[in-house]
């Protein structure tokens, strides 16, 4: 429930901020009779994820035991894809991402309203196929099935509440140290997800050794305890790993954090002038 939450809360986040960006453009533009078309564009993108995320679901309700694992670990490693360009994307891009919003709607209101319906939907487009892609991968062996969709509501309506707050500017949010901080955990999700992919490629045979195990915690972890499911609901951190579970959690989240928590060149200019 709480990687669940996460997710919904980061890309509901970003989803909002864009949507916040353009709404206030056009408010202090004095073009508020292209409000609508904003919130068309909106509309039709959060439909398309909705229907991209049942699409997900009905075709692995639809596939054999061994098929629906090899579905299953291709939408994982697509979404630990999609969710690593965009934690090291948004690190790099969010400062100037207002402005580079501002720029492409003020080349859209030129153009026409279709335009900007077209810009809206892009913006947010984005943001919800990518949700729908990493909430299938991060919920496969759930155990409680609403329990991940109460999760990704709260996070999603606490990212509408705080974007609405920053476009009132009624709440004031370090944007930088919360994208670094979700980021951080992010990656630690992306790292179980993978894990999961590689498990759900030795299930269906793709790749060997599904019961060499690393290491067994079984007693000191047990599955059924509430600590148990919430590392493996979290993180997806099992009692009974393979050893390539292991490794491919080792090899992704290891360098991931290395990247993300090195500083940038442009922090690095200052002090190197000095």
């Amino acid at each position: 429930m709480f990687a669940s939450y996460l997710i919904g809360l980061r890309e509901g986040l970003e989803a909002t901020l864009v949507v916040s960006v353009l709404v206030a453009f056009l408010v202090k533009s004095d073009r508020r009779d292209k409000l609508p078309h904003v919130w068309v564009g909106v509309l039709t993108a959060v439909a398309l994820s909705v229907g991209f995320g049942a699409v997900l679901t009905f075709t692995a309700a639809q596939l054999g035991f061994q098929q629906r694992e090899l579905f299953e670990a291709i939408t994982s490693l697509l979404a630990v894809v999609f969710v690593t360009w965009m934690i090291f994307w948004m690190r790099r891009a969010a400062r100037a991402l207002s402005g580079e919003l501002r720029g492409k709607l003020s080349e859209a209101l030129a153009l026409g309203s279709l335009a900007v319906v077209i810009m809206a939907f892009l913006a947010v487009a984005r943001e919800g196929l990518e949700t729908a892609l990493l909430f299938f991968a991060s919920v496969q062996g759930a155990t409680a099935s609403s329990q991940p969709l109460i999760g990704i509501a709260l996070g999603l309506l606490t990212a509408v509440a705080l974007g609405y707050g920053l476009y009132r500017s009624a709440v004031r949010v370090n944007l930088t140290r919360f994208f670094t901080w979700t980021g951080l955990l992010l990656i630690l999700v992306a790292g179980g997800i993978f894990k999961y992919g590689v498990h759900d490629l030795q299930e269906a045979g793709v790749l060997p050794g599904l019961n060499t195990y690393a290491f067994d915690i079984s007693a000191i972890l047990p599955a059924d305890s509430w600590y148990g499911a919430l590392l493996s609901g979290m993180l997806n951190i099992t009692p009974q790993p393979s050893v390539l579970e292991t490794i491919a959690w080792a090899a992704y989240v290891i360098p991931s954090l290395y990247f993300f928590l090195r500083p940038s060149r442009t922090q690095l200019a200052p002090a190197h002038a000095a």
